[in-house]
């Protein structure tokens, strides 16, 4: 939450110098997210380098791993905003090495967090069960999100 709302807070900020607000009637909704990998109680970021992601992927493997997805959603007219937090599970099943590398040699599990890339075509075979909605461990909780609009306006 912490993370969406600095983010949140960056980008009103640069629009409040900017002072476009007061020439349209209509509301202007900002939508901050950001998402985290939990393993085995510990929070997970982007894989800081290959090693890194490399242990990551290894330990989902055969295992499980959560992320946590939060959503802020500001209505810029009148100022409200309202952020909430999603949490899905996810199982795996045994991820061969070759996988692994394969994966990493590619490089798109470096830009994510946790290196976690549930829809990705090499992986997609070796998850198990996914407890919860795939669009939040992509990144944006797409019923939270609408839920928050609709309140927003």
């Amino acid at each position: 939450m912490a993370l969406a709302e600095a983010k949140a807070d960056s980008i009103v900020s640069k629009l409040q110098t900017m002072n476009n607000q007061d020439k349209d009637e209509k509301p202007t909704i900002l939508i901050a997210a950001d998402t985290v990998v939990v393993y085995e109680g510990v929070v997970r970021e982007k894989p800081a380098n290959e090693k890194e992601a490399r242990e990551f992927i290894k330990g989902y493997s055969g295992g499980h791993a959560a992320t946590v997805g939060s959503v802020i959603v500001t209505n810029l007219k009148t100022g409200f905003r309202k952020g909430e937090w999603d949490r899905v599970e996810i199982y795996f099943h045994e991820i061969p090495d070759e996988i692994i590398e394969k994966l990493i040699e590619e490089g798109a599990v470096l830009h994510v967090a946790g290196g976690l890339i549930i829809e990705h075509p090499l992986i997609m075979p070796y998850v198990k069960e996914v407890v919860g909605t795939t669009d939040s461990v992509m990144g944006l909780p797409k019923a939270l999100t609408e839920k928050l609009i609709k309140e927003a306006l």
